[in-house]
């Protein structure tokens, strides 16, 4: 019998845990959480296959998206220096916010790219690391 990686279910839990993760943009992250569990649970069961690097690949993914909306964030501790000095309240909340949305954006922009890329070589069978 010949194996057929276009037959093994797990092909399709990679390609929907990449969906999962695009999708995740839109659930405050919520879906990507779930992706990352099941990442976990399932990655015994595709060792040694070309599904372990795309796994790999979607935790990796996972840690990073997450690092840089924490660091999106780290500005507005600034906010609790600011005292009653409603002028540097205000900048701060300005440049923090600017800050703050400009990282978000660029980790959205950042989790669709590596998703994709995981998606066409998911396509073409091969996997993420040589």
């Amino acid at each position: 019998m010949n194996y057929s990686v276009d037959q093994d279910p797990n092909r399709s839990l990679t390609f929907i845990l990449y969906i999962l993760y695009i999708v995740a943009i839109f659930s405050a992250g919520i879906l990507a959480v779930i992706a990352l569990v099941i990442n976990y649970i399932k990655r015994d069961a595709v060792r040694g296959s070309i599904f372990e690097s795309h796994f790999t690949w979607q935790i990796r993914t996972f840690w990073w998206y997450l690092i840089w909306n924490v660091i999106a964030f780290v500005p507005f501790l600034f906010l609790f220096f600011t005292g009653e000095n409603a002028t540097a309240f205000a900048g701060v909340a300005l440049g923090a916010s600017t800050f703050c949305v400009a990282v978000i954006v660029l980790s959205w922009v950042w989790i669709v790219y590596r998703a994709i890329k995981g998606i066409i070589r998911l396509n073409d069978n091969e996997p993420m690391y040589q």
